[in-house]
């Protein structure tokens, strides 16, 4: 599925058409920090105990916090929004709020770069809603819960079609649930103007995006080593893709919502 690993995305979802279906948050939030080296610890001590419930008591949802395995200075967290309005009043009152006021310094001083963001929607109905049921560890927790997630971005040439998603419902789906993926997600750029400008987003590049969660990492190379996404996916799917797709391999912190 790309140069660094293949990767992809579980179950099968239900569903026809595209945008938000029942269980889903209309529109998410990649975020992907790249961080001054021998931070990630603190930033995410931080964030587990000060952003989570904090910002979904404002009508926003932490849908997981995760360290990138092979990158030790990226922090990768997914902040879903039921609408673009509620994504704007939400983000308005936290960070004009007395808790980002009192903490931005801590999680500021931490960060090279937060401006790697991805604004999307779910693929079609449903594509998104198995996010949903995860169980976060209370404030405190320090045992890492178990699972492995294995996010792929594809760029694509033009924003995704029907033939494009009727081909990743198909194959791709069916692919990675075989292949040992528990759970799975998929989400396409939301096409709206970014109307919360003091976070900036990565505009203008269409995108299909996977979340597949494994029991942990021997499942997810044993996926890998079978070879089948390189036969039975890609060479079907490069037609769609203007470079090739970017994997990471991520692990929830303690307090992530979304895990094995």
């Amino acid at each position: 599925m790309a140069n660094r690993k293949e990767l992809a995305p579980s179950s099968t979802v239900a569903g026809a058409g595209d945008g938000a279906g029942a269980g889903d948050d209309g529109v998410m939030e990649l975020r992907q920090y790249t961080l001054h080296p021998r931070r990630r610890d603190a930033l995410i001590e931080l964030f587990d105990r000060e952003f989570v419930e904090t910002q979904e008591e404002l009508g926003m949802r932490v849908i997981g916090q995760f360290r990138d395995l092979d990158h030790p200075d990226r922090f990768v967290w997914l902040r879903g929004f039921a609408d673009m309005g509620t994504r704007r009043r939400g983000l308005e009152a936290f960070y004009g709020g007395p808790v980002w006021a009192a903490h931005r310094g801590a999680a500021n001083a931490t960060m090279l770069d937060s401006g790697n963001v991805l604004l999307l929607r779910p693929a079609w109905p449903g594509a998104a809603g198995v996010l949903r049921s995860g169980a976060r560890a209370c404030k405190g927790a320090s045992c890492i819960p178990g699972g492995l997630i294995a996010l792929t971005i594809f760029h694509l040439h033009e924003a995704a079609g029907t033939a494009l998603l009727a081909w990743c419902r198909q194959r791709m789906v069916a692919t990675l649930a075989e292949g040992g993926a528990l759970r799975q997600a998929w989400y396409v750029t939301e096409a709206s103007a970014n109307d919360f400008p003091r976070l900036p987003v990565r505009e203008g590049e269409p995108v299909l995006v996977s979340l597949a969660v494994f029991s942990g990492g021997a499942d997810l190379e044993r996926f890998q080593r079978s070879g089948r996404w390189s036969t039975e996916v890609a060479p079907a799917l490069s037609k769609w893709l203007s470079k090739p797709p970017l994997a990471h391999r991520l692990v929830p912190t303690a307090r992530s919502a979304l895990h094995a």
